[in-house]
């Protein structure tokens, strides 16, 4: 099997929070409260594509905008193999030696 090289586009993915955000009509407020921020500061910073919402936030997010984290989140990259290893050292790194 090879690796998954797989991210998440911060610059997508704010797209999409800032256009679920319009099609509900909601602002950055709406959002803080609703994630139970003191401050609006780590809404902004999502909108703006500086950072990604935690896990917490981001199941806060699919409920408010009735969707899947799928539909939040953009992925990018791609499957890219590590150099070939050959059988011998794959069976004795898994015996321990």
């Amino acid at each position: 099997m090879h690796p998954v090289d797989i991210r998440i586009s911060k610059s997508a993915t704010c797209r999409n929070i800032n256009r679920l955000m319009k099609e509900k009509g909601w602002g950055v407020h709406d959002l803080q409260e609703a994630c139970g921020f003191e401050q609006p500061q780590a809404v902004y910073k999502w909108l703006k594509g500086q950072s990604l919402p935690s896990i917490d936030s981001l199941l806060v997010l699919a409920r408010l905008f009735h969707t899947q984290l799928e539909d939040i989140l953009v992925f990018e990259g791609k499957i890219i193999p590590f150099p070939a290893e050959s059988k011998d050292s794959r069976s004795s790194a898994r015996r321990g030696a």
